[in-house]
């Protein structure tokens, strides 16, 4: 059984804490993101970036011409996203939302979600698998990041393997791919990643 791991006050950190010095802030687009945009060929249309953070993914795709929802648990990552995004002259809907307790209502073209997944109890994955698959259009897709059964250590988010991904969203998604990756940020060694292309059924 998955021992249960510890995790900030979200909504704390991000009051205490500078952005730009959290382990898993990235002011480029997620390079395994934009790898499986331009696969899939994927430039238009309506985006959730699902714990959107700091918010430079949202405003990164807002910049390339998606239509762009953002939610974070944390409402202080939500007002400072919010303003990131509105110096740039940018329309991004940013929200204050639980994914395990949404108030979306919405369907999009496809969700990101880089760090929410892997740091939810285990006993509440099926919840968010639900609540996902009710966001996306059909056909649509979810983009995963989580970490990796490689990374080792008892800090930190979930690991997860391959296996395990597909054993968690068979229900309601084909699992395009999973490949081995790592977690861009600011740490010095970064953490091995998965990232998963996951289709709705």
């Amino acid at each position: 059984m998955t021992q249960q791991r510890d995790f900030p006050d979200w909504d704390k950190l991000y009051r205490e804490e500078r952005v730009e010095s959290l382990p898993w802030f990235n002011p480029t687009l997620d390079g395994d993101l934009d790898e499986a945009l331009t696969k899939l060929n994927i430039s238009t249309g309506m985006a959730l970036d699902l714990g959107t953070g700091p918010g430079t993914q949202a405003i990164i795709l807002a910049e390339r011409g998606y239509k762009v929802t953002a939610t974070d648990i944390s409402a202080t990552a939500i007002n400072q996203a919010r303003v990131a995004a509105g110096e740039k002259g940018l329309d991004i809907a940013f929200r204050q939302d639980d994914i395990l307790n949404s108030n979306l209502s919405l369907e999009f073209d496809f969700v990101f979600d880089r760090g929410c997944f892997h740091v939810l109890p285990p006993n509440r994955r099926q919840d968010y698998v639900l609540a996902v698959h009710s966001l996306i259009k059909h056909k649509g897709y979810l983009f995963l990041k989580c970490f990796s059964h490689l990374e080792k250590g008892e800090s930190g988010p979930y690991r997860f393997t391959p296996k395990e991904i597909g054993d968690i969203f068979i229900n309601g998604f084909n699992v395009v791919s999973v490949k081995e990756t790592v977690y861009q940020g600011t740490l010095d060694r970064l953490p091995q990643a998965l990232f998963c292309i996951l289709e709705k059924q």
